[in-house]
């Protein structure tokens, strides 16, 4: 689960995290108490949508900039109001963009050097990782690639926790000293203490900055969860921006489904994460696109399976599906009255091939078989992938 910028700010300045002065405003209304709050002189305008690169990004009425420095607070009454309500299109929201609900006022800090500050789970050590640059305010990926020598791992214990020798280790790969590698040792400890305590998944600040009076502040935040941990953090989950979600990824979310959509025509409902991957990989290699990512899991009801048609469904674009079930702990035949009910209730019309395989598969088969539907059935996953392109190219 992911939050927006003033959120992950708040909870910041909660585990002692220093971040500059700031003010959300969700409606024209709101703008005028927001700025309020800040003192008068340079401020930031910033666009809150869960996407990066909003600061190079283009507005669809062809205002560009979601991010924007203003002299005075007049100025930043101002460019809000071109911002709010209005449609960002980044690198990362694709064409469509997204609608800025909120807006985030903030002091605009002095800058006197821009580094780089992440937290995350290093899956390779299953431990956490702190990950530090001299080069803040550009693309880490882009710093990996052309100077990966400018970035510093630590990789933190979770048995023992961040030790003070770690701290000074950062502090000076970043080339901090004096009362800036101070304020920044007790900045990477707060910043530790949140991720811990909150089961992020993910902490970044890109830029961490240095001020001319040897401050060091989190001048931008982003902030992922995991979601298997939610159930411990009543207070996270009420951070959740449904308007950032696709629809069919909450109301996939409700069916306990894993569903990501894809920009593709050949929809998929499978059983497990691998497999669902799988079975993407082998539709593009036969020439199709998959039009999303769904696991249904690996114990799935009749119940499920019928909502995940309904969710396959509301995509416009969906052209075919393809059903690519192996039953291990999963009942075939569980998965196949879920088709034939689905099918039913929806009264579906689209190219339908269905691949079962494991557990009870006979009395799955013969389910389908019996059920009057038409549907093909695919023997092998490769088959069921060529008979699903061809249906739909046609």
């Amino acid at each position: 689960m992911n939050i927006h910028e003033y959120q992950a700010k708040a909870l910041f300045e909660k585990f002692g995290v220093p971040v500059p002065k700031g003010a959300p405003a969700k409606t024209p209304a709101e703008i005028d108490a927001a700025l309020a709050q800040l003192p008068e002189g340079p401020t930031m305008v910033k666009s809150q949508i869960h996407a990066g690169g909003r600061g190079k990004g283009t507005f669809t009425d062809g205002f560009k900039g979601g991010v924007k420095f203003c002299k005075t607070k007049a100025d930043a009454k101002e460019l809000a109001g071109k911002m709010l309500g209005n449609t960002l299109v980044t690198a990362q929201t694709g064409p469509t963009g997204r609608k800025v609900q909120t807006v985030y006022f903030t002091v605009a800090s002095d800058i006197k050097k821009e580094y780089y500050l992440a937290i995350l789970l290093d899956r390779a050590t299953s431990r956490p990782v702190i990950v530090a640059s001299t080069e803040g305010g550009v693309e880490i990926e882009k710093v990996a690639h052309e100077t990966p020598e400018k970035i510093t791992k630590v990789f933190v214990d979770p048995g023992y926790g961040l030790a003070d020798f770690q701290v000074r280790e950062l502090t000076s790969q970043l080339g901090l000293a004096g009362v800036e590698a101070k304020n920044a040792a007790k900045l990477i400890r707060a910043l530790f203490k949140c991720f811990w305590e909150t089961d992020a998944a993910m902490v970044e600040v890109n830029p961490l900055i240095t001020t001319p009076t040897g401050e060091v502040l989190a001048l931008d935040a982003k902030v992922s969860f995991d979601d298997n941990a939610l159930f411990r953090h009543p207070e996270i989950v009420a951070l959740r921006d449904l308007n950032e979600e696709d629809p069919k990824e909450i109301e996939a979310s409700k069916f306990a489904l894993s569903y990501i959509a894809l920009d593709g025509n050949i929809a998929c409902l499978v059983n497990g994460a691998g497999l669902a991957m799988s079975t993407m990989d082998i539709i593009k290699h036969f020439g199709g696109t998959p039009a999303n990512f769904l696991d249904v899991g690996g114990g799935a009801s009749k119940e499920q399976v019928g909502a995940a048609f309904k969710i396959i469904l509301g995509d416009p674009n969906v052209k075919g599906i393809l059903v690519n079930i192996f039953g291990g702990i999963m009942d075939c035949n569980v998965i196949a009255q879920g088709i034939v009910e689905a099918v039913k209730e929806v009264g579906l019309t689209l190219p339908l091939v269905v691949r079962l395989e494991g557990n009870n598969v006979a009395a799955g088969k013969a389910t389908l078989a019996a059920s009057g539907l038409s549907l093909v059935s695919g023997d092998t996953m490769s088959d069921a992938a060529q008979k699903i392109v061809k249906l739909v190219a046609a």
